[in-house]
């Protein structure tokens, strides 16, 4: 098989683990952005590229790495090249734009992934496998917090064009929820301080509330906070017959407080802090469903419905109150028809 031909458009902090990650695969890589590519293109052996348009010329597979705003038109314009997609989260600012990049990706035939990387980290996937083995019972209440500095790029606090610690920060864990306990009906937020002629405020805290359609009650905690704030990120899901937790801060092992069958095993799962990269996890499965044409594990469905729901939160906190979410299911069809 021929030496797969990446681009990368963008060159911020999170360039460096995709860019890390595809050197990693083997891949042939091309860099472009407004700032910063020159020194992309020399530490991980890329080829710097004057623009966008070149950049498509070249290439098989498209990375976005770009500011959130940005995301709906590059990936448009890879699509309309044929290429495949992968783009940082969020897939766009709205359920709408994020529906219609998915749209277009079906149309032209070409795969497009939405890069939800903690769907690749070790601990939530080994809670997500315990819930759906029934280890805990039926799934009761979710609570997920994920706090660290803010952010120092201005984009980041413009909230209108895709910025927003809920959209920014609280969509990973957004999306976890979702994954675990299926298709949200109803979300409910609050932020403080409040956003105040489109600038979020730092630091500031959001919370949100997620019923889902089947019952289960989802909390998610968010904060930007001072700099210097040490990152942290914790996970408690509760069952029937128990709950299984993982907070960063305390060590690397998923903790299950769980109802032991007579004979059972300890209620310690083992440590879950695999060598590689959950960056370099997800790209490797991205390249793998290509080559095998399956699926992978996150799909142009998952980063519409993640939008969707900070979309509503965002829709809540303005409006008060909860708001309904309109997406019927988890199918690409059915939430591109919900958002049109």
């Amino acid at each position: 098989m021929s030496t797969l031909k990446v681009g990368l458009i963008g060159a911020g902090g999170i360039s460096r683990v995709h860019a890390d990650a595809w050197r990693a695969l083997g891949a042939q890589g091309y860099v472009t952005s407004l700032a910063g590519a020159a020194e992309i293109a020399d530490a991980y052996g890329f080829t710097l590229v004057e623009d966008v348009d070149t950049l498509l010329g070249l290439v098989d597979i498209v990375d976005i790495v770009t500011p959130s705003s940005t995301h709906a038109d590059f990936a448009l314009r890879a699509i309309a090249r044929g290429l495949d997609v992968i783009c940082e989260k969020p897939l766009a600012a709205t359920a709408e734009a994020a529906a219609a990049v998915a749209r277009a990706a079906e149309e032209a035939g070409v795969r497009l992934f939405p890069a939800h990387v903690v769907r690749y980290m070790g601990e939530y996937a080994a809670i997500k496998a315990h819930v759906e083995a029934g280890r805990i019972g039926t799934l009761a209440v979710q609570r997920f917090s994920r706090t660290g500095s803010a952010p120092q790029t201005p984009w980041f606090f413009s909230e209108s064009t895709g910025g927003g610690v809920i959209r920014d920060l609280m969509i990973h864990d957004i999306d976890q929820a979702v994954w675990f306990a299926g298709p949200v009906a109803t979300v409910y937020a609050v932020q403080n301080p409040p956003t105040i002629d489109d600038r979020v405020p730092a630091p500031v805290t959001s919370h949100v509330v997620l019923t889902h359609r089947n019952g289960v009650i989802s909390h998610i905690h968010g904060s930007w906070g001072a700099p210097g704030m040490p990152f942290r990120t914790s996970v408690e899901v509760a069952g029937s017959e128990g709950r299984l937790r993982y907070d960063s801060a305390e060590d690397h092992t998923t903790r299950t407080d769980a109802l032991l069958l007579e004979g059972g095993a300890t209620d310690y799962l083992p440590p879950m802090s695999p060598q590689e990269s959950p960056y370099y996890a997800e790209i490797a499965d991205f390249v793998a469903s290509l080559r095998e044409g399956r699926d992978a594990r996150v799909s142009p469905a998952d980063g519409i419905e993640a939008v969707a729901v900070a979309e509503a939160a965002y829709a809540s906190i303005a409006a008060g109150a909860p708001v309904e979410l309109a997406v019927p299911g988890r199918s690409v069809a059915e939430i591109q028809e919900a958002v049109r």
